[in-house]
């Protein structure tokens, strides 16, 4: 098979959470534990720090990834959902792992796989797990795919858990409650293993102090502030350079060598060192235009509240959400003075634009339905003037399909 064929397999013979939503959804680590066995567990290669949370986790990912790649190491990242390319989501120092190893990976194990029954997000764990083995990573940051306790990624011995924040989301699936989910996210901690906890409702440290002090690991809370500049502008990115700032204290108690100057440019260059993408990104001037991937009703409670202290003569928003999330929610969140193009990005989990724009008008958000968010931007764009701002968002999959 070529890079492309390969790709075909991967989404379309096997679930993707991505793609398929809730059948894709593994309820246990049995499968992954008995493909990296066949691999001779390249997991247990290389240090690692594992990062769970509802919003923050790939920004955390890539902030700290900066950093040690400023201070000369050599830091392998796994993260999802890709934006553009399927290999963005495993990455050295920036450097996204080749299309031939993917090919490779893919073609040896192919029959494994399909014997074992793996999932889309398993392979592509056992293929990172494998890639930051063989390169030989100082470091690799993994982050949970979906939840923690039952996730592929839960099977590494971390030398430090983060748990960015806890928040409503993927309720069919990790539980209906704040403390439900609290306990999902809570399943990566490990005994005796630091554990670093971004700001969160009392009831939500309540259900992570437990488990920490059952599995007698050591929690320490991110501080409220971080005083240091980013290029990532995004309002939500202040308590993640807060948990940064805690796990760069505990690393450089773990005798990590993370000077100040790594600390500033690291948090200074997180684009330019990891390609983060989608972040509060202008992507054009003259309207302008900004894209971000958060897309539950914290992530938007924030996004709003940062769109309406921006400069502009009117805001036009492009919206698209998947149908699984909280929708209702959402629109209630947003400005009824905004122009509105509603969209359906491209995949099966989307909520149709016509269903969208239907269930919007019902919280006095008016505006258009467009075939997809490139179309939709485009008449965005005709509708505005260089002195507008649109906004685009509303699910990761609006902004990939623009990117």
């Amino acid at each position: 098979m070529n890079y492309q064929q390969t790709l075909d397999w991967l989404f379309q013979q096997l679930a993707s959470f991505q793609r398929s939503g809730q059948s894709a959804y593994k309820e246990d680590i049995t499968n992954i534990s008995l493909v990296c066995e066949k691999l001779d567990n390249p997991h247990l290669n290389f240090p690692s720090v594992h990062i769970a949370g509802t919003n923050g986790k790939g920004s955390c990912t890539h902030m700290l990834a900066s950093i040690l790649q400023e201070a000369g190491y050599k830091v392998g990242i796994y993260t999802s959902p890709h934006l553009k390319d399927f290999r963005e989501r495993i990455k050295i120092n920036g450097a996204m792992i080749s299309e031939s190893e993917v090919v490779s990976f893919v073609s040896k194990y192919k029959d494994d796989f399909v014997e074992i029954g793996l999932s889309f997000f398993e392979m592509t764990t056992a293929l990172a797990f494998e890639h930051f083995s063989k390169n030989k990573v100082d470091l690799a940051i993994i982050e949970t795919g979906l939840g923690g306790r039952l996730d592929a990624t839960n099977i590494i011995q971390p030398m430090i858990s983060v748990i960015t924040n806890v928040a409503l989301d993927h309720q069919n699936l990790l539980g209906d409650t704040i403390e439900e989910i609290a306990f999902e996210k809570a399943g990566i901690i490990k005994p005796k293993t630091p554990v670093i906890l971004g700001l969160c409702k009392n009831t939500v440290r309540k259900v992570v102090e437990d488990r920490a002090e059952e599995l007698q690991a050591p929690l320490y809370l991110a501080p409220q502030v971080a005083n240091y500049p980013s290029d990532l502008k995004g309002k939500c990115q202040e308590q993640n350079k807060a948990t940064v700032i805690e796990l760069v204290h505990q690393l450089r108690a773990l005798d990590w060598e993370l000077s100040e100057a790594s600390i500033y440019d690291g948090f200074m260059k997180v684009v330019q060192n990891t390609g983060l993408r989608g972040r509060w990104e202008t992507i054009s001037n003259l309207p302008w235009v900004i894209c971000d991937t958060g897309h539950n009703p914290e992530a938007i409670e924030l996004i709003v509240e940062q769109l309406l202290e921006q400069e502009y003569s009117r805001l036009i928003i492009v919206l698209g959400m998947v149908g699984d999330k909280d929708v209702n929610t959402v629109l209630k969140l947003l400005p009824k003075e905004a122009s509105y193009f509603f969209c359906q990005p491209s995949i099966p989990r989307a909520l149709s634009a016509e269903l969208l724009q239907e269930k919007a008008s019902e919280y006095e958000l008016h505006g258009s339905s467009c075939e997809s968010p490139l179309e939709a931007l485009e008449k965005a764009k005709q509708l505005a003037n260089q002195a507008d701002l649109i906004f685009v968002g509303g699910s990761t999959f609006v902004v990939a399909d623009i990117l």
